[in-house]
């Protein structure tokens, strides 16, 4: 855990520069607006510890993938978000010595993420060459207001000499992938071009063929009036400048305007780049940088009114939380279906940047809450379109008449999972694609959707756990077998619970969803079972038949479901009597070790119970969570929100607060020491989740939203926004009670502990506690 980062409520702040921390805070500051984002990298030269990160979404690569053995059905590549263009880039240097923080000594440090505006700032002063010092200010953003650009404004003032500074600005397209399986540069370059004041460079991605035009354009100011620039162009393979020299005099501040763009053949057509991007880096430059600025600030004033969570009594936690919504909002607007979440958003290289069930399971409640309808509806299309390479996906595996099986990673929709033990077996992905789904219409009542695009989802999904089960003759029951559940310190196992209970879910919400499309829309429904050829008669029998008789483990003696077969024949040491030492076992033990251990790496059949808690009484639920969680070594970002949740649920008030604090501060405190690698965007989701449905108590109940709410002791209040089918709440929690507050102008009905409340648009209430 490291302590480095101050607290504020609406600022992320490193006073001091260490460069053991370097890569840590690189992913802490990052920037993004949906469309593309950055490492928090410095724009002049580091020579120091560093990993370059800009990014373009929905552009990747298919690295091929690595493996000792090569099996049937595995993936062929590994697909991969591309580390692009470096856009950011200005090299500085003073009487002919280059400004790099690592070569030079540094006085003061400090670096700042507004959240509140949506910009990077930056301030040092330190000695280069002899004697010589100088103080920079840097202000960059992503802009959400014009998702294709970015800009910067970079001061330097030399404090105790005159001299000659040597401005370079530049765009760097020969950049390389450190998770790179061979090595390889995945750019080539198609075209570049100077003028005076910016240049382009054109690439194309090696494969994939997408092509991105990253350009700037650029002013130097001093004594608040523009320069007449005498620029040098320079032109190198995949890589464009200008180099400018001027005098600076003792305490004169020279400042350099970059505005730059990232346009993508997404949305352009190639030959068609560079003009637009002209156009826009004219369009952008015409604004200048204070109205961008501005223009940053009241983007960012919107999505906080809809999606800001205010905590009273605890900044830390007021911090966290904030730093949360904030890079969600930064890595996903859901402006574009094609596009979805990585579990490291824009801010660093693993997992490779592309989809996983997380966006299903974490995200999808985060985005319904808080955003428009359409955003979590593009999530729900994202996954439409793919499916007819998720029915490829399941023929490579042997699986036929349309069934299904979603990848656990992805860009395209092919699978691209480099570990044959989850692209394989960890096969309940597929049920958390069929749970958003319910989710999303639970939430918006949006029954359209299932009869244009869900229900032909849902059938595929069904048709896959059809399949995917056997008959045993021992049990006399339905089995699965060699599956992977969530917690994946357990591989090949039989009959996870939860993936069998997910299973029968997903066979049976099908069903339910088939009938009410049937009643509701016979042509499009009759027009479905035609395009697919679903036999429902014989289809739902077989489903019905499993559903009957799957085999769900439960030990009767300690009234738990068990995780899978043979779970209680391990050594049942609980994680409280494991040394410190020998923590995290991820890290200090053998991959065998770890399998034939109890440990658990995240909420597995608490996973289940947190999707179906209507299903299971309180006394079911406290005896799966009691028995579970002392066995959960929470070594997933994903773990600590699900049992906040429960804990919660259970009245557990401490425990629901301690596992929030390890979700909430996991990256600011770098709690696993892998935050250097990028933020844990997905799990963010996750923070939220634990206020507003922990401490909050939020669910859906029969169209109405339902609060069961409680106050952390450390707490004043909290409140949050929500936004729910066309009304937008704002639910205050302190210790006089529940404060509602109408901000629409559409009345709503709401549940507080368990009481009907009507709420007037426009009007608020109190209940009392």
């Amino acid at each position: 855990m490291k302590d480095y980062i101050e607290v504020d409520e609406w600022k992320i702040i490193e006073q001091g520069f260490d460069p053991r921390h370097n890569k840590i805070s690189e992913s802490i500051f990052s920037l993004g607006n949906g469309r593309m984002g950055q490492r928090a990298n410095f724009e002049e030269a580091y020579s120091g510890d560093t990993l370059q990160g800009n990014y373009i979404a929905g552009v990747y690569y298919p690295d091929k993938t690595r493996v000792g053995w090569w099996k049937n059905g595995y993936p062929e590549y590994f697909a991969k978000v591309l580390n692009a263009a470096n856009w950011i880039g200005i090299d500085i240097s003073i009487d002919g010595k280059q400004l790099d923080l690592a070569k030079c000594e540094v006085f003061s440090f400090r670096r700042e993420l507004n959240m509140k505006e949506g910009y990077l700032k930056r301030n040092f002063r330190a000695k280069i060459g002899a004697g010589k010092e100088i103080e920079v200010e840097a202000i960059r953003f992503c802009s959400m207001a014009d998702d294709e650009s970015g800009a910067i404004k970079y001061t330097i003032t030399p404090l105790n000499f005159s001299g000659t500074l040597t401005i370079t600005p530049f765009i760097d397209g020969d950049v390389v992938n450190k998770d790179s399986n061979y090595d390889e540069k995945f750019w080539d370059e198609v075209k570049k071009e100077t003028w005076e004041t910016g240049g382009y460079l054109q690439m194309r991605t090696k494969k994939t063929s997408f092509e991105v035009a990253t350009g700037m354009e650029f002013r130097i100011i001093q004594d608040g009036r523009q320069v007449d620039l005498k620029t040098e162009p320079v032109e190198k393979e995949k890589y464009i400048a200008a180099k400018i020299n001027l005098q600076a005099s003792k305490g004169q501040r020279t400042t350099i305007l970059k505005y730059a763009a990232n346009l993508s053949s997404q949305n352009y057509s190639p030959a068609e780049l560079a003009s637009n991007l002209k156009n826009t880096l004219s369009r952008i430059s015409g604004k200048g940088f204070d109205e961008m600025l501005a223009e940053q600030a009241a983007a960012w004033a919107e999505k906080w009114k809809h999606n800001d969570i205010i905590i009273e009594g605890d900044a830390s936690a007021q911090q966290a939380i904030r730093f949360n919504i904030f890079q969600l909002n930064q890595t996903y607007t859901g402006e574009d279906d094609r596009l979805n979440i990585g579990p490291k958003g824009f801010t660093g290289e693993k997992y490779g940047g592309s989809t996983y069930w997380d966006t299903e399971a974490y995200c999808v409640p985060f985005y319904l809450s808080t955003a428009d309808q359409k955003v979590t509806r593009n999530l729900l299309l994202y996954r439409y379109k793919q499916l007819g390479k998720a029915i490829d996906n399941a023929k490579l595996l042997g699986f036929k008449n349309g069934a299904a099986l979603y990848p656990m990673v992805t860009m395209d929709g092919a699978e691209c999972h480099n570990e044959w033990e989850i692209t394989f077996e960890e096969i309940h992905r597929n049920g958390a694609i069929a749970y958003a789904i319910f989710n999303y219409v639970r939430y918006t009542a949006d029954e359209a959707y299932l009869a244009d695009y869900g229900l032909e989802v849902l059938i595929a999904i069904a048709r896959f756990w059809s399949q995917r089960v056997n008959w045993s003759d021992d049990k006399q029951q339905y089995v699965m077998l060699g599956v992977t559940g969530p917690n994946e310190y357990e591989n090949n196992i039989n009959n996870n619970w939860y993936t069998s209970k997910l299973a029968t879910w997903c066979m049976q919400y099908a069903m339910d969803v088939a009938e009410q499309v049937k009643a509701a829309n016979p042509e499009k429904y009759n027009s479905l079972v035609n395009k697919i050829g679903f036999n429902e008669a014989a289809e739902t029998a077989r489903y019905r038949d499993i559903i009957e008789k799957m085999y769900l483990p439960y030990d009767e003696k300690l009234q738990v479901f068990l995780q899978q077969d043979g779970y209680l024949d391990k050594e049942q040491i609980l994680v409280k009597d494991l040394p410190a030492s020998e923590r995290p076992i991820n890290q200090k033990w053998s991959w065998d070790r770890i399998l034939r251990s109890c440990y658990i790496k995240q909420a597995d059949v608490l996973q289940g119970i947190y999707f179906f808690e209507d299903q299971y009484d309180l006394d079911t639920i406290r005896r799966n969570f009691d028995f579970y969680e002392p066995r959960t070594v929470h070594e997933s970002s994903l773990s600590p929100c699900v049992h906040s949740i429960l804990a919660a649920k259970l009245g557990d008030e401490a425990r629901a607060y301690e596992f929030y604090l390890r979700t909430a501060r996991l990256d600011l405190d770098d709690y696993n020491n892998d935050t250097e690698d990028g933020c844990h965007i997905t799990s963010m989701a996750g923070t939220w989740m634990a206020v507003v449905e922990g401490f909050g108590g939020m669910r859906v109940r029969d169209g109405k939203l339902s609060f069961q709410p409680f106050l952390p002791e450390k707490w004043q209040s909290f409140s949050f926004h929500i936004g729910f089918r066309g009304a937008l709440l704002n639910i205050k929690v302190g210790r006089d009670g529940v404060q509602i507050k109408n901000l629409s102008g559409s009345e709503t009905t709401v549940l507080v502990y368990g009481k009907q409340q009507l709420v007037k648009a426009n009007d608020e209430l109190l209940v009392e506690a």
